[in-house]
């Protein structure tokens, strides 16, 4: 019986290495190994800075009005003295004295005033004794009653006002008439009438 070997594989004279697993890590490229041709890529353009919004202009401040205060004799008061000031007054209880203010004086219903009275403007509705010297506007009311003497620019008196006293107004400081629209023609005519009248009489001598 025959025995036959078998033919062993031909030896190759560089054996192939086994495969190596792959890695978890993958090589990064090496980029100073690494050439490029052609034109370099343009950079990519700045973003424009934004441009601040002009602040909006402050608005122009009104000239601020000075306020005026008000001073109150309550209605369940009785004072005596003398009042001086700036402001204004108004009396609803009962005052006795002189009252000189810049402001404006009001008497209400019901309240009354025994002294002089120095005022840019007086209101009566109540009861004032005492005289008004000097006052710009001064307006009784229909329930107001007034005694004594009252010198003002302008008077108004409503239906039902009791007033007793002497009474100026529309004549200025130095006591001359205000100024009339017909520029002093009546006076003018009056002092020409007299004149004629004096050569009348002459010529009848």
């Amino acid at each position: 019986m025959a025995i036959f070997n078998q033919p062993a594989p031909p030896k190759r004279d560089n054996p192939v290495p086994p495969p190596q697993p792959e890695t978890a890590l993958k090589r990064e490229p090496d980029t100073l190994n690494e050439f490029s041709f052609g034109q370099p890529a343009a950079p990519a353009p700045a973003a424009p800075a934004p441009t601040p919004s002009p602040a909006p202009a402050p608005a122009p401040r009104q000239a601020e009005q000075p306020v005026v205060k008000e001073s109150l004799i309550a209605s369940d008061l009785t004072i005596e003295g003398k009042i001086h000031g700036s402001g204004h007054i108004r009396i609803a209880g009962r005052f006795k004295g002189d009252v000189q203010v810049d402001g404006d004086l009001t008497v209400e219903l019901g309240a009354k005033l025994n002294g002089g009275v120095r005022a840019r403007k007086v209101v009566i509705a109540g009861e004032l004794e005492g005289n008004i010297d000097a006052a710009q506007r001064v307006e009784l009311l229909e329930s107001g009653v007034m005694i004594g003497d009252v010198k003002a620019g302008v008077v108004t008196v409503a239906a039902g006002a009791r007033v007793r006293g002497q009474v100026e107004f529309g004549w200025e400081d130095s006591g001359k008439a205000v100024a009339r629209n017909d520029g002093g023609k009546s006076d003018k005519s009056s002092d020409k009438g007299d004149k004629n009248a004096k050569t009348e009489t002459s010529a009848d001598s």
